[in-house]
Formats: structure tokens, C-alpha cells, sequence
């Protein structure tokens, strides 16, 4: 067999496990979510389908693929059927540029689909495309509700792309590539990258929760003004469709998180003692890393309500951008004329410049404790730009109707 072909077979192989292993992980994180709600809100999750519910996902599948498909007259048939396979086919294509491990680790073959030296810039352009999906959908449905939804959707995933990409800038500085294996050793020669950018962890973070439309930026689907947004005239598989794309995308961002601020697909180095090269074991810290992320978007939804669309777009435009811009003129002139760590042609080792990147980290952690800080005199200043808004919150605070 040519060599071309076997690796085209062995691509095609590891595109189709990592499809089946996300489509599952979705199948079984609906029933997780689910029993970590009614925890959360002292109820009884799921519990009769099966033993333990664990038949839950199997029977939600087969509801959506026998319910009836309702047909909308007066939608544009072919977009309004493209819509939602766009949106999962992005979500799908944008994790396989996750390493999940080193080189030829998994049976001799690399652990990822594919591997680029623009990989995070790729990654992040899988990931923007989502939006088409739900703009498209909203727009071919032939209904004012929904064409409202994907507008507002594609607004808000428009403004916080634009905080999670410049809040990766200073990361990207400081590694000097945008390969996700480099990332990776970067953090495990000079330490987590989260220990010196704490203030683009915590942008990154929140702008995931609006890119993913999860609560509390769940306004695309904001039932109590919109119907059900985007969604409102699917059902059936093209609904379970859409659904996939959310928790696939929620897959990724906790993978991307993991990749560019913990670590990576690397474990803890002390374990090596007991268990020699435990550390560089494939897909097992990763998927334990992305479980406590996949964990606190479960957490933050149980606990926090959903905002305002205008406080939604304020926090995007007037916070989280100039954050992250301020964070990458830190990071450039920190590097310019304070010190860093230089790599050795060729090699994955680093030498220390000036005095390091120590301060660097104490500098994000100090602008990560100010905002934090100055989070009511925020909410204040953003309350003075409308001054109806502002009475109507003091009139709020003080118990009135």
C-alpha cells in the first residue's frame, strides 16, 4: 500500500473516532448536565430510563430521529436545512486540531487529526464559523422570532470573538508560535502559561461562555423574549443538530483551555515518581482537565441568571476588549524591556532574559485583582451612561416595584 494512501486511511480513521467520541460525549453529557442540575436544585435528575438513567441519551436519540420534522412553508428549504449541519460540521472539524498528546504516542500514530503551525489560528477560524450556522437558520426560517434570535446571536458571538482572540495575543508573544504542540512544551519547560497570564485566563474564560451561548449568555435562546430564538421553528434531528454543536463547541472551548493556560495533554510531573512516564500518557490528562471545565460551565449555569442583552454587549465592548488589549500592550512592553525566556534553535529549551517572566505573572495577577476590586464602581459607571437604566436600579435596590 503507498505511503499517501495509509496515512489517508489512518487520518480517515482517527476523524472517525474522535466523530463518534465527541457525538457520544454529547449523547452522555445531556444526561450529566442534567443530574448535576437537579443536585444543584435538590431535585431528581433522570432516573428511570434504565439503570442509574443510563439509557437517557439513547432514548432522547431516538425521539429526536422518529419525531416529525415540521416543514415551514415560507423557509428557504435548502439553507434552512444547511443551517444546522454547518454549525456541527465546524464544531466537529475544530476539535481534531486538539493534540491529545506527544508525537506517534497513540499505537505508534499521533494523537490529533491534524497538526499546523497555524493551529490555534485555525482552531479559532473553525470555531467563528459556527456563527454562519445560527445566523443562517435564524435568517431561512421565514419568521421575525427567529431572525431576531440569529441576529442577536450573531452579535454577541461577533463581539466576544473579538476579547478571546486579542486576549491570546500575550500568550502568543510569549510562546513566539501558534502550534499547539509548541504551547504545550512551552508550559512544560517555563510552567503553566496560567500563572502568567491570569488576566487572559479569566477573559478567555468568560468570552467562552458567550461564544458557546451558554448561560449566562444564553440570550439566543432567551424563551422569555424570543420564543426559543434561533430555534423556533426546528425540531426533531435538526434541532438535536444545533444542540450538538453547542456541547461539541463547549468541548472545545474547555479543550482550549486546557491546551493554552494548563498545560496541555501533559499530567503532573511528581507522578512520574510512582508511575515512570506517567505524565506523558495520551488523551487521559486531557479529558480529566477538560471534565472540571466541562464541570464549572454546568456549575456557572445552575448558579448564575441570565443578563440583559444590553449588559451583555457593555461587558463585550466596554471591559472585556479594552482588558484584553491592555493585557497585550503589558505583555509587548514586558517583553521589549523587562526580560522573557528565549528558545534554543532547534530544541524544546529556554533560556531566561532580564528577570524572567515571574513579575510578568505578579503584574497579571495584581490587574486581575484590581478589576475584581473595582467590579461595583464598573457597574456604576455603566449605570451613569443611562440614566433611566441607573434610576431604575436604584429604585430596584431599594425595594420598589
Amino acid at each position: 500500500m503507498p505511503d499517501w494512501l495509509a496515512a489517508a486511511l489512518i487520518t480517515l480513521l482517527k476523524s472517525t473516532v474522535v466523530i463518534v467520541a465527541l457525538l457520544t460525549g454529547f449523547a452522555y453529557m445531556t444526561l450529566v448536565e442534567r443530574v448535576l442540575l437537579g443536585r444543584f436544585q435538590l431535585r431528581y435528575g433522570p432516573n428511570r430510563v434504565g439503570p442509574f438513567a443510563l439509557l437517557q441519551p439513547l432514548a432522547d436519540a431516538i425521539k429526536s430521529i422518529f419525531k416529525e420534522d415540521i416543514n415551514v412553508t415560507l423557509a428557504d428549504k435548502l439553507v434552512y436545512t444547511m443551517a444546522p449541519i454547518i454549525s456541527v460540521t465546524f464544531a466537529l472539524v475544530a476539535f481534531g486540531g486538539i493534540p491529545a498528546g506527544p508525537a506517534h504516542s497513540l499505537f505508534g500514530e499521533n494523537p490529533w487529526v491534524y497538526n499546523l503551525d497555524a493551529g490555534l489560528l485555525v482552531l479559532l477560524a473553525m470555531t467563528s464559523m459556527g456563527v454562519y450556522g445560527i445566523f443562517l437558520g435564524g435568517w431561512a426560517s421565514g419568521s421575525k422570532y427567529p431572525m431576531l434570535g440569529g441576529l442577536r446571536s450573531s452579535a454577541q458571538m461577533i463581539s466576544y470573538e473579538l476579547s478571546m482572540g486579542m486576549s491570546l495575543l500575550g500568550v502568543l508573544m510569549l510562546v513566539g508560535s501558534t502550534n499547539f504542540q509548541d504551547i504545550v512544551y512551552w508550559q512544560a519547560h517555563n510552567g503553566w502559561l496560567l500563572l502568567f497570564q491570569g488576566l487572559a485566563f479569566v477573559i478567555f474564560f468568560i468570552s467562552a461562555f458567550a461564544e458557546t451561548n451558554r448561560a449566562p449568555f444564553d440570550l439566543p435562546e432567551a424563551e422569555q423574549e424570543l420564543v426559543a430564538g434561533f430555534l423556533t421553528e426546528y425540531s426533531a434531528i435538526k434541532w438535536a443538530l444545533y444542540q450538538m454543536a453547542e456541547y461539541i463547541s463547549m468541548f472545545t472551548a474547555s479543550a482550549m483551555m486546557v491546551t493554552l493556560f494548563f498545560g496541555g495533554w501533559k499530567g503532573p510531573q511528581l507522578l512520574n515518581a510512582i508511575i515512570p512516564g506517567v505524565s506523558e500518557w495520551p488523551i487521559i490528562w486531557l479529558i480529566v482537565k477538560m471534565a472540571f471545565f466541562v464541570f464549572l460551565f454546568i456549575w456557572v449555569k445552575a448558579s448564575i441568571l441570565r443578563i440583559r442583552y444590553d449588559q451583555l454587549m457593555r461587558l463585550g465592548w466596554k471591559l472585556l476588549l479594552p482588558l484584553a488589549l491592555f493585557n497585550t500592550m503589558l505583555v509587548a512592553f514586558y517583553l521589549a524591556f523587562v526580560g522573557g525566556v528565549q528558545k534554543v534553535p532547534g530544541l524544546y529549551e529556554y533560556h531566561k532574559t532580564g528577570w524572567g517572566l515571574w513579575p510578568l505573572g505578579l503584574l497579571s495577577l495584581l490587574c486581575l485583582l484590581a478589576w475584581l476590586a473595582l467590579g461595583d464602581r464598573s457597574r456604576g459607571l455603566f449605570n451613569k451612561a443611562h440614566p433611566v437604566r441607573g434610576e431604575q436600579a436604584s429604585v430596584a435596590r431599594a425595594g420598589g416595584d
